[in-house]
C-alpha cells in the first residue's frame, strides 16, 4: 500500500468527488459496500432480461438510472462549485 494526497471536492460520504495528484479531472470514489449494491442492481436487470421479465426489468433499469443520475449530479455539483469544465 502507497498512501497519497488527494484532493476532496466533496464530504467523504459513500461517493466522494475526488481528484488524484496528476489527474486533470476528479473522479468518485465509491465505498466498496456501494459496488456491490450498484453491481446487484444491474444484476437484477440481467435476470429480469433474461427470464423475458421486460416490465421487472424496466423497473430495475429505472430504479439503477436514478441512482447513477443522483451520483452524476453530486459530480456535476462538485465540479461546478470549484469552476472546473466536465470531462464529457
Amino acid at each position: 500500500m502507497k498512501r497519497i494526497e488527494a484532493e476532496l471536492f466533496t464530504d467523504g460520504g459513500n461517493d466522494a468527488v475526488v481528484r488524484m495528484l496528476g489527474r486533470r479531472f476528479p473522479g468518485v470514489l465509491m465505498q466498496g459496500d456501494s459496488l456491490h449494491i450498484l453491481r446487484s442492481a444491474v444484476a437484477e436487470v440481467v435476470e429480469a432480461c433474461e427470464r423475458g421479465d421486460l416490465e421487472e426489468a424496466r423497473d430495475s433499469a429505472g430504479l439503477l438510472l436514478a441512482d447513477l443520475d443522483a451520483l452524476l449530479m453530486r459530480y456535476e455539483a462538485a465540479l461546478g462549485e470549484h469552476e472546473l469544465a466536465r470531462p464529457y
